[in-house]
């Protein structure tokens, strides 16, 4: 079925958003939509019923990180859909951490080098390609990246795997990376860091751990990422490129 083309008002600012059907991905589409902006998902799974907005259901956009066919008809997708709008913010935020049979982390050396390409190629591969793609409407408005990383990328961390933290420690220096690149076109890249968050997928033990090692003896809440991710794409923060800001509590202090 091909739904209709909505046309964005010349005035509004956009943002897209990867992963975002659930967790800190649903709550920063919701953190955006309430600030007045106009919000593009994209997630693997159809529109969720539950986001803020009626009209979201012909701005939402399928497509599988895994896929650089999918990835690439999206980009083609999201562009018809902005219409020569410039798009004033990206936000990287779809990941994905698998376990092994037993629902545990896994290891590097038990990782298959297809789930290790899998978890790099949405985790990572995928966000830069987006970049790549949309550069020309980001530039237009020169807009915001914000990659959504974790605090198992600079530290061992008991329910992500390896591959999902070389991922996270990879997209960090991507950040670094197209900061340093995109900053004379106009165009800022940050990211952030988030701990314990409290989402429907936290792993068993999570309680124990946030006891002992985040100093805030308390999970965050996904609108309190969201509330970063918002704050960096605004001109409140306009001055602020490269950075990644985390957001655990004090948990990285340990």
């Amino acid at each position: 079925m091909t739904l209709p083309h909505v046309p964005i008002p010349e005035d509004k600012p956009v943002v897209a958003v990867t992963g975002a059907s659930r967790g800190i991905g649903h709550a920063i589409v919701k953190e955006f939509h309430s600030a007045g902006w106009e919000v593009l998902t994209l997630a693997r799974t159809p529109f969720s019923k539950v986001c803020p907005w009626a009209e979201g259901i012909v701005k939402h956009i399928e497509v599988d990180l895994s896929e650089e066919a999918s990835v690439m008809q999206a980009c083609d997708t999201l562009r018809e859909r902005l219409g020569g709008h410039g798009l004033s913010a990206l936000v990287n935020n779809a990941g994905i951490s698998p376990k092994d049979n037993e629902g545990e982390r896994l290891s590097a050396m038990k990782t298959s080098i297809a789930a290790w390409q899998a978890v790099q190629m949405v985790n990572l591969t995928g966000p830069l390609m987006l970049c790549q793609q949309l550069l020309d409407p980001l530039t237009q408005a020169k807009g915001s990246v914000v990659n959504v990383t974790s605090i198992a990328g600079t530290q061992i961390h008991p329910f992500a795997g390896a591959a999902y933290a070389v991922s996270k420690a990879g997209l960090s220096a991507l950040t670094r990376e197209l900061a340093f690149e995109l900053a004379e076109s106009g165009v800022r890249v940050n990211a952030v860091s988030p701990g314990e968050i409290a989402t429907s997928i936290l792993s068993p033990g999570t309680d124990e751990l946030v006891e002992r090692l985040v100093p805030m003896k308390r999970l965050g809440s996904p609108k309190e990422v969201a509330e970063v991710v918002t704050f960096l794409c605004s001109q409140k923060s306009s001055y602020i490129n490269g950075a990644e800001i985390p957001i655990n509590g004090g948990q990285h202090l340990l």
